[in-house]
């Protein structure tokens, strides 16, 4: 056959050897397909492990398979006949690379299912590795690159990397985003500055929320409005940013908030006002204290004490300090192992404010945000049993009340 062939034209033979082997290896490569890769896929299903899901996943058999077509070329094409050496050594080098390619998209695959394998486990929290994997992957395809153009042009690798030497300067300004950011990411995991899942803000990105992805080049941060905010790797080494991590894993969070008192309401109570606060449970050991300490204090002066003015007595504004911080020392909802204050801050124009300082022992944001609530709720309200009153800068309902 091939013979009448060749006495028609002597280009014939190896063409009709060519689509042949073409032929053959399209056959073999469908095949393949439709046993191996199935199958394994078929298996991946019904196994209840997730490893082999990830494999498929990423396709790293239907990427490996496509050696198959290529290798049957590159074996095949000796047999060829009335195929030039010229031409079949150049079928054999692309088969060659064709074969290289598939590999390391095989290569990067696998690293790609890998990192999806390692990011399932708890511990990827804490040490991510996709800017890691993805460095690795920039080296294999940079290798890859490397032995198929030194396959194709039937040269030596070692010869085309020898002439890397020369372009370092353009490689460095090249891939300079890279080299930064590989070096952020290694700082970043050595000194476990940043993990998924991290609450961190970094206002001059506009980023305010959980840290959902942290690659080679960027970190990617969903803002609680769920927009997506993505930061440089580098720039979280670079610049300032605030992890709220320590305060997730403390499990309390901090109220820090004042109100003000109107100081021209701010004066010494009666003895029938004091009576009156004995009877606030929140206040008995207070009041009964402070009765005591003052009496003592009182009693040791060597001056006329008759007068008042020359006594130290309870002032609302302090009998108020004291029941806002028993109230707060027996709230369910407040961390009893944690630092509590209820203190003076400077007094302003806006009069004296009065600031509570506790950890509530909840760390979710709503629950905090009803917790924080209803005690301000609580103290807002009570005040003026205390003859104390609350600063308020002048509305207009306040003006027409004037009339």
């Amino acid at each position: 056959m091939l013979e009448k062939l060749g006495a028609i034209h002597p280009l014939l033979p190896p063409i009709a050897g060519l689509l042949a082997l073409l032929a053959i290896a399209i056959i073999i490569d469908l095949i393949v397909k439709q046993v191996l890769v199935r199958t394994v896929r078929a298996f991946a299903k019904r196994s209840s492990a997730t490893w082999d899901d990830a494999l498929v996943s990423n396709n790293v058999f239907g990427r490996l398979v496509q050696v198959v077509p290529a290798l049957i070329i590159y074996v095949g094409v000796p047999f060829v006949p009335g195929l030039p050496a010229g031409g079949a050594q150049l079928i054999h080098n692309i088969a060659m690379g064709y074969m290289v390619l598939m590999l390391t998209l095989t290569l990067t695959a696998l690293l790609s299912a890998a990192n999806a394998i390692y990011s399932a486990s708890p511990i990827a929290k804490e040490r991510p590795l996709k800017g890691f994997v993805q460095l690795l992957q920039i080296v294999v395809w940079i290798l890859g690159g490397v032995l198929i153009v030194a396959t194709v042009l039937d040269r030596s690798p070692l010869l085309l990397l020898s002439g890397f030497g020369a372009m370092t300067a353009i490689l460095l300004l090249v891939f300079k985003d890279t080299i930064l950011s590989l070096v952020a990411s290694v700082q970043l995991t050595a000194q476990d500055m940043v993990r998924v899942g991290d609450w961190v803000e970094m206002p001059q990105f506009g980023a305010d929320g959980d840290v959902v992805d942290v690659q080679l080049h960027t970190v990617k941060v969903q803002n609680w409005d769920k927009t997506i905010t993505t930061i440089p790797t580098h720039r979280l080494i670079t610049d300032s940013f605030k992890n709220w991590r320590g305060m997730s894993q403390s499990g309390a969070r901090r109220i820090k908030r004042a109100i003000f008192i109107d100081v021209s309401s701010i004066r010494f109570q009666t003895q029938d006002e004091v009576d009156h606060f004995t009877r606030f449970a929140l206040l008995k050991d207070y009041i009964r204290n402070k009765e005591q300490e003052l009496g003592d204090y009182n009693a040791g002066l060597k001056d006329e004490v008759d007068a008042d003015v020359n006594k130290r007595r309870l002032t609302n504004a302090g009998t108020f300090r004291a029941y806002a911080y028993n109230y707060l020392k027996n709230h369910p909802k407040i961390h009893d192992g944690m630092t509590l204050i209820v203190r003076q801050l400077p007094p302003g124009p806006e009069g004296l404010p009065l600031e509570v300082y506790c950890f509530t022992n909840t760390t979710v944001w709503a629950d905090y945000e009803d917790i924080q609530s209803d005690i301000f709720d609580h103290l807002l309200a009570i005040v003026p049993e205390f003859g104390l009153r609350l600063f308020q800068k002048p509305a207009g309902s306040d003006l027409l009340n004037l009339k």
